[in-house]
């Protein structure tokens, strides 16, 4: 049966065999979806620079909307390309390693820099930490993806460690003088974070929740409970969330080594 005028098959080659043509358009609304992941990061950055702190906190956590629905409806359009995971990429980059870091210098590096010079280098230091980490942690994710357990993210994820870092200035923008104590606290945890990043503590990447099939009663009331506690004071609370979640793979792993060496020691005992 001879080919279709319309066909955009390539000619046969040699072998008898049929090269398909690549894709060379784009997919509008998974990559509208990743410019606003990219719109939201960018924004970040302009209100840091200009002062405004909560403001650019906020704009991290709408960035993370952004950057959940664009691959989620990617999948469910079949219009996942090569193109759109290496721009969603580069926009995590952006929204998720510099945003979060410029946001922490912003907000702190003069003020500790008044402590004296070496306060700065360790508040400078600690946001470069960060953005370099972030950038090794979605290198690493972005080449490694077809081996490792989709149930579980190796390190850190990047959008939960900017929630953390960009949470906690947002919740410390309410400080008029937080001190060299708080300034300490916060390039901590902005350096913590990347740490945790490219760390290889293994954390749950409910990616195996079925969002879609029915659920119990008390789940979607938990939901809308957590809807009301983060609106009532949603600094706070998503900082309590990010936070815990960025603690829980280290306190397993030491809850699991404790336990691994009480093992012996009953054992001996017995």
């Amino acid at each position: 049966m001879s080919a279709s005028p319309n066909s955009t098959s390539a000619p046969p080659e040699a072998g008898g065999e049929h090269t398909p043509n690549p894709r060379r358009g784009i997919y509008l609304l998974p990559n509208l979806l990743t410019t606003g992941t990219l719109f939201s990061g960018f924004y970040a950055i302009v209100a840091a620079i200009d002062k405004h702190f909560a403001p650019a906190g906020m704009a991290v956590f709408i960035a993370m909307i952004f950057d959940s629905l664009d691959g989620r409806i990617a999948r469910l359009t079949h219009t996942e390309t090569a193109f759109g995971k290496e721009y969603d990429s580069l926009s995590d980059m952006v929204a998720f390693g510099l945003a979060p870091a410029i946001v922490a210098y912003q907000w702190g590096v003069v003020r500790i820099a008044e402590y004296g010079r070496a306060w700065g280098r360790f508040g400078w230091l600690a946001c470069f930490f960060y953005a370099a980490s972030a950038a090794l942690r979605l290198a690493r994710f972005n080449v490694r993806t077809t081996v490792v357990d989709k149930r579980y993210f190796e390190g850190l994820p990047s959008p939960s460690a900017a929630a953390t870092v960009a949470g906690f200035i947002w919740l410390s923008s309410q400080w008029h003088e937080p001190g060299l104590t708080g300034l300490i606290i916060a390039f901590t945890v902005t350096a913590l974070a990347g740490a945790l990043m490219v760390s290889r503590f293994s954390y749950f990447s409910f990616k195996k929740i079925n969002l879609e099939g029915p659920v119990r009663f008390i789940y979607l009331l938990l939901v809308l409970l957590a809807i009301v506690l983060i609106a009532s004071d949603p600094s706070l609370l998503l900082l309590a969330i990010f936070g815990i979640y960025a603690l829980s793979a280290p306190i397993v792993w030491i809850w699991r080594r404790f336990r691994r060496r009480r093992r012996p020691f009953r054992e001996r005992r017995g």
